[in-house]
């Protein structure tokens, strides 16, 4: 029997007789005798060569298996699966990226029950993997941490005088609706295509990958400051390095996810997101890692702590500002002082062994820079998220107000019963100032997978007649890249019969911010007739992993959770 300190659940995998041939398997890949009898720490990677935000994770991982060695353990790499959101936007793929969170989670869970792990790093790099990540280290609950894989750098597009502009992915998704309306030519579109993405990491701006990459460092289960460090920094390698030694301490002290992962934790966590105007997925993915710990968090959770939170982060799509400036900024470190000394912060465990509040006193903020305003100056004086409710949406919506100023909009309602539909009619010029594009059938159930709309909402973008002007609600979802007027999470959503089923062509919709509101402007009688004969379509597939996510998966407004 070992009694070797942190190795507790790999005893019954690997010591005595009666274990000789598991050890012989794992002898018959590489691991010596004395590897077999250390801490087993397992480390779940979602490398993929689709797509950049992941083709890093092989060198990440190297550091961080060199970092456990060097702190008496042996790690042991398993692959799970991951889908790049940028690449299928727009498509059929996109139902898959919701769908892939729950996959990932269960397939990590799996592999770590199933191998008895004492320990388990996280490394992901991507929307969908974060959170998948962040759930299956709260279901475990072995010592664990989540390690983001970094930011790609900006990409650098030419200019007529021979400078060069800073761009992300969003640019291109923006110049694609330019080149439909014929404001940008075939050139001009390559150019942007092959300038935005000079390399692996994940999409730039405070997008859903960075936003749920700050979340785990203010959840306290990503280790602050070393999860920011940017893809292709010269810093990264050491950042994952130390991983694998904060690992081995948590395993050696037995300090597990729900430890850490508490109520004022995802406080914490929604307080960041408001503040630096996060993602709208962030309310979807922290409701769904609550779920896990079983912890009540609900949609007014996020437009209390929004109401009160100032929004202080220069960040795009809202903003001028990228990840690495973020971080070179001082980070997150710099945020949580911020917070910390205006009382908006818990101080709570992390998984570096200091409290958040230790950790935002060794802040170094680098004099004079734009990204992180102070609270003297905010960029607004609440946060970045809003709640609406009405007779359209009974059960929430949310609608990210960081990147645009409209606070009252009342248009004409346009429907369309898929993204696609909608995409065309934008592409085609049928879309006017001043409409309301709804997009339905496309929520967790309907899709299925809630697809996000970032194809739809940056080719209005790209419109300058209509960037401004047209709004957009739909049952699925909106990339972290998206700005304007968009309400998502539309709930209950079309295929259960929620009332976007009703929106006829040509009804006018108000959204009203400030008194939180969405509402179609005809009467309660109207909308009950116009339900009452509701019949949901037949499902878009009904065998395979889309029909299995369909028959189990909850209302956004839980967190499209299947558990």
């Amino acid at each position: 029997m070992s009694n070797v300190p942190g190795k507790t659940n790999s005893i019954a995998l690997t010591e005595g007789p009666s274990r000789a041939a598991a050890r012989s398997y794992l002898r018959g890949v590489g691991f010596s005798k004395e590897d077999l009898h250390k801490p087993i720490i397992g480390i779940a990677n979602t490398w993929t060569e689709i797509g950049p935000c992941n083709f890093h994770l092989r060198q990440v991982a190297e550091a961080v298996k060199q970092g456990i060695r060097e702190a008496g353990g042996t790690p042991m790499e398993f692959n799970t699966v991951t889908i790049s959101d940028g690449i299928t936007m727009g498509t059929e793929g996109m139902k898959a990226s919701l769908i892939s969170r729950e996959v990932i989670a269960d397939s990590i869970e799996l592999v770590s029950r199933g191998n008895s792990f004492d320990g388990l790093v996280c490394i992901a790099g991507c929307d969908k993997n974060m959170p998948a990540a962040i759930m299956a280290l709260a279901r475990l609950n072995i010592p664990g941490l989540m390690l983001y894989g970094g930011s790609i750098m900006p990409g650098k597009l030419p200019q007529a005088d021979g400078s060069s502009k800073e761009i992300t992915i969003l640019n291109v998704f923006e110049a694609i609706g330019s080149h439909a309306a014929g404001k940008i030519n075939d050139d001009q579109l390559e150019a942007v295509e092959a300038a935005a993405c000079p390399g692996p990491g994940a999409c730039g701006g405070q997008f859903t990958a960075n936003t749920m990459a700050m979340a785990g460092e203010f959840l306290g289960i990503s280790p602050i400051e070393i999860t920011g460090v940017p893809a292709m920094s010269l810093e990264k390698h050491n950042a994952s390095r130390e991983a694998g030694h904060l690992v081995m301490e948590l395993a050696r002290k037995q300090v597990k996810p729900r430890d850490i992962l508490t109520r004022s934790a995802l406080e914490n966590a929604i307080t960041a997101v408001c503040a630096s105007g996060g993602s709208t997925n962030a309310v979807l993915h922290l409701i769904a890692i609550a779920h896990e710990l079983d912890i009540p968090l609900s949609m007014e959770d996020f437009d209390q702590i929004s109401e009160r939170t100032p929004f202080i982060c220069d960040l795009s799509p809202g903003g001028k500002y990228n990840a690495k400036d973020y971080q070179e900024a001082g980070g997150s470190r710099v945020l949580a002082k911020r917070l910390m000394d205006r009382g908006s912060l818990h101080n709570i465990s992390t998984v570096t062994g200091k409290t958040l509040f230790e950790e935002a006193a060794h802040a170094v903020e680098t004099p004079n820079q734009p990204v992180i305003h102070t609270w003297e100056k905010p960029l607004k004086p609440t946060g970045g998220l809003v709640i609406l409710r009405g007779n359209l949406a009974p059960d929430g919506c949310v609608v990210k107000v960081a990147g645009h100023e409209r606070i009252h909009h009342t248009g004409t309602a346009r429907v369309f019963d898929s993204e696609d539909l909608c995409f065309a009619a934008v592409n085609e010029g049928k879309i006017n100032p001043g409409d309301v594009c709804v997009i339905r059938y496309e929520g967790p159930k309907g899709g299925p997978g809630m697809r996000e709309m970032l194809a739809v909402t940056a080719a209005i973008k790209g419109i300058p007649e209509l960037s401004e002007t047209v709004a957009l609600l739909t049952d699925g979802r909106f990339s972290g890249a998206t700005r304007g007027l968009m309400a998502g999470h539309v709930a209950p959503e079309a295929f259960m019969g929620g009332p976007i089923a009703a929106v006829h062509e040509g009804d006018t919709i108000t959204f009203d911010i400030p008194n939180r509101k969405l509402q179609l402007n005809i009467s309660d009688e109207e909308l009950a007739a116009r339900l009452k004969d509701f019949k949901a379509p037949e499902p878009r597939f009904k065998r395979g992993v889309f029909a299995k996510y369909a028959n189990t998966v909850s209302s956004a407004s839980i967190g499209a959770v299947t558990s």
